[in-house]
């Protein structure tokens, strides 16, 4: 009975000491209502006064949003017959340049290794198994050599001034085949800006002829054969950059790859000097 009046006692003081808290946030609380209310009322009349300005600030967001269109839109302005034609420069320098980068990827090999390899093959004279694997390496390196090995393993061409010759007639034939296609590139290279200057003369003219039909040389009368004129030489000259930077690197690679085939040659003059095969 004392540990139950105790517990009802506990409570009551509980109950009782509690009560006063609870009013009190009450009070705080229907306070607290009041002033939101009024930051509430305050916050709609401020945002109803700078409407305007949100407006103006949501704007350029929606002109970024809407820049490929805008692209697409300029495009289309700029004379569908000039633009196409460049266009068409575009694709088709792109598909050269894809072209080419990937027969160089392919051609580029570590030759270091392959000739550390070919070697070896010389040194205990396998020159037919030096031959078959040469053949069976890509690249305009492994070309050169394979040359360079028939040579060795023939009885008329084994002479040192035989082999060197053949070695550098099969480079430059391997040259050439590294250069392949590179003129079409500089070909649509110098079209595209070409294409955009004509198209820019061409919108000259459609504007003198719009001044001397309206007799008036108003900015709005000139205003549609100016925008043809630029928007065509802006895209010329984007569509040459493009490719530039593209035959820019291809040359980097060709000439990376002349220079694997010059040192591959002097390696493989050292080697057939040393080779019993060869006729001193």
């Amino acid at each position: 009975m004392k540990k139950y009046f105790a517990i009802v006692a506990m409570v009551a003081a509980c109950t009782f000491g509690m009560t006063p808290s609870v009013m009190a946030q009450d009070e705080v609380a229907a306070a607290t209502e009041q002033v939101d209310s009024a930051v509430v009322d305050s916050a709609a009349a401020d945002s109803v006064a700078e409407a305007p300005a949100v407006e103006e600030t949501v704007a350029p967001v929606e002109e970024e949003e809407g820049l490929h269109k805008t692209l697409k839109t300029k495009f289309i302005e700029g004379d569908a017959g000039f633009m196409s034609l460049v266009a068409i420069a575009l694709v088709l320098g792109l598909a050269f340049c894809i072209e080419r980068v990937i027969y160089l990827t392919l051609a580029q090999v570590n030759t270091r290794k392959f000739l550390e390899t070919l070697r070896g093959k010389v040194e205990a004279n396998k020159l037919q198994e030096a031959i078959d694997y040469c053949a069976g390496t890509r690249g305009p390196v492994a070309q050169v050599s394979k040359k360079a090995m028939q040579c060795l393993a023939s009885d008329d061409q084994n002479d040192i001034a035989t082999i060197e010759r053949n070695i550098n007639t099969e480079a430059e034939v391997q040259g050439a085949y590294l250069e392949e296609n590179c003129s079409w590139i500089t070909l649509f290279i110098a079209m595209a800006p070409s294409l955009g200057f004509l198209g820019t003369v061409i919108g000259m003219v459609q504007a003198f002829d719009d001044i001397e039909r309206a007799g008036d040389i108003s900015p709005t009368v000139v205003a549609g054969g100016m925008k043809v004129a630029l928007i065509t030489t802006i895209f010329g000259i984007i569509v040459a950059l493009v490719l530039q930077v593209f035959y820019n690197y291809i040359l980097s690679r060709i000439e990376a790859l002349n220079s694997n085939m010059e040192e591959t040659a002097m390696s493989l003059l050292e080697m057939c000097v040393k080779s019993p095969k060869c006729k001193k």
